[in-house]
């Protein structure tokens, strides 16, 4: 949903490149993504560059790009030296070394103190193995330093705002918008089996000064007219009086922006009584993970959380006229055809204003995945994207878990159109018509559907074959 509604800046690279400042060379950000560019023009961009250091981040799902851009960085100009980070490489750090002699250097965990440490030391000729969490080739072998302790602070991170290229970030849904991302806090101190970010972070959250923060929205939006801003934060609802104490100070500036963000349904319960604070700080659009219809799962992928309390989070954001977006997801190892029947009841019973159907999807780093072996399908990470089956469950094809999210989708918006155009109109009402209308003529829905349908006959086959077999 996020890439259909519009384009997000890389938060990620604005600190990492306020890191390489620090460390006090020359550094641009280019976000391939954001303008649509294919490897052709990549290769050009290097060409052009021809930087003594280039570096990305990845997740599972980019790795393989991630790591060709290196490669290419690397045929372009052999003596680059070529650094990688993200949640991937921290975790798969030996992999992707053994995979790829053009990976230089492994960030592991957070990255901006490391970096710049890097940076300085190859600078001047040091020894590599001087700097904290990284990891490197040696001789043949994998080298890996002592892991580098989280920063106390995460108030004065360096930032480079001014290497945006700002034109190339908006809201496809709010008309006239600069789109613009903003972090509060870092980390979630919750279990999910299924998150990569508790693994991440170590299960630890710290957060930021409120001030800082709604000092940091009044700069964007006053220096880059930035109007519309996505909260990046895992968790940014933790604490209950830091976040009230947020909150007021946002609203004490009165900026016309409006805040997208994600946060566990049990805290939405807990804030009934400010939410009308959260709609005048400018919240307009709320996520949080429904997962299942069954709460065995829940639990077994240590949730937290009882399927009771989603149902009245949205009669709540309802309240406020604020937009609720559910997850769901389905593929788990267990998974039948009545079970994802419930979760897909569950979703329209629960009636969130969107809704997205993720495949359950285990990452390769995960406690448990080498248990899960027997059932994974591909080992090609490029599909390890949430949206691909990667696992088939014991009693369903991969091709059966397609057509159900297929089915899903189109169940669940089919019903909610008629809702949306006899809303009262409000803000609420257009914002909802023209996502809608965005996600239902993309390529990634027009796609689904199309499986849904040419699938629906093989997949039931596939179902009456496997349950004569069983």
């Amino acid at each position: 949903m996020d890439e259909i509604a519009g384009r997000w800046i890389p938060l990620g690279l604005i600190y990492l490149a306020g890191a390489v400042r620090q460390a006090g060379l020359d550094v641009e950000i280019y976000d391939a993504m954001a303008k649509g560019h294919t490897y052709i023009e990549i290769e050009h961009r290097l060409r052009e560059s021809m930087a003594d250091y280039v570096a990305s981040t990845a997740v599972t799902a980019t790795i393989n790009d991630a790591v060709k851009i290196l490669e290419l960085a690397k045929s372009i100009k052999p003596d680059t030296v070529t650094i990688l980070g993200g949640v991937h490489p921290t975790f798969m750090y030996e992999e992707v070394l053994a995979h790829s002699a053009a990976v230089d250097y492994i960030v592991i965990g957070e990255g901006e103190v490391t970096l710049r440490h890097l940076l300085e030391v190859l600078e001047v000729g040091g020894n590599p193995e001087t700097v904290a969490g990284i990891a490197f080739r040696r001789g043949g072998t994998v080298v890996k330093t002592d892991s580098r302790v989280f920063m106390e602070s995460i108030d004065d991170l360096p930032v480079a705002w001014d290497l945006l290229d700002w034109k190339d970030y908006y809201s496809l849904v709010i008309p006239d918008s600069r789109m613009g991302a903003i972090s509060t806090s870092r980390g979630c101190d919750h279990g999910c089996t299924f998150c990569s970010q508790q693994k991440f972070w170590n299960k630890t959250w710290r957060a930021r000064d409120p001030q800082k923060v709604a000092d940091e929205l009044e700069y964007l939006h006053t220096t880059h007219q930035v109007n519309v801003f996505m909260i990046t934060d895992e968790y940014p609802t933790r604490n209950r009086e830091r976040w009230e104490t947020l909150l007021d100070a946002v609203i004490a500036r009165e900026l016309p922006i409006y805040l997208l963000m994600e946060t566990r349904a049990a805290d939405i319960i807990r804030d009934r009584d400010i939410l009308w604070k959260y709609r005048k700080a400018g919240i307009i659009y709320i996520s949080f993970g429904v997962e299942t219809a069954d709460q065995s799962t829940l639990d077994a992928m240590k949730k937290g959380q009882v399927l009771e309390e989603a149902k009245q989070v949205f009669d709540i954001l309802r309240e406020q006229e604020i937009v609720s977006e559910a997850s769901f997801m389905v593929g788990f190892p267990g998974e039948t055809p009545d079970s994802i029947k419930k979760t897909m009841q569950l979703a329209q019973q629960y009636s969130p204003d969107i809704a997205n159907f993720f495949t359950f999807t285990p990452w390769p780093y995960a406690d448990g995945f080498n248990d899960l072996a027997p059932l994974i399908r591909t080992h090609d990470y490029g599909k390890y994207n949430m949206v691909d089956p990667v696992l088939e469950p014991y009693k369903m094809s991969t091709l059966q878990i397609e057509v159900s999210i297929a089915d899903g989708y189109r169940r669940f918006y089919m019903g909610k159109i008629m809702e949306f155009m006899t809303m009262k109109a409000t803000f609420k009402r257009d914002y909802l018509m023209r996502i809608t209308k965005l996600f239902m003529g993309s390529s990634f829905v027009m796609k689904k559907l199309g499986l849904g349908i040419l699938g629906k006959i093989p997949a039931k086959i596939e179902e009456i074959r496997r349950g004569i077999r069983e």
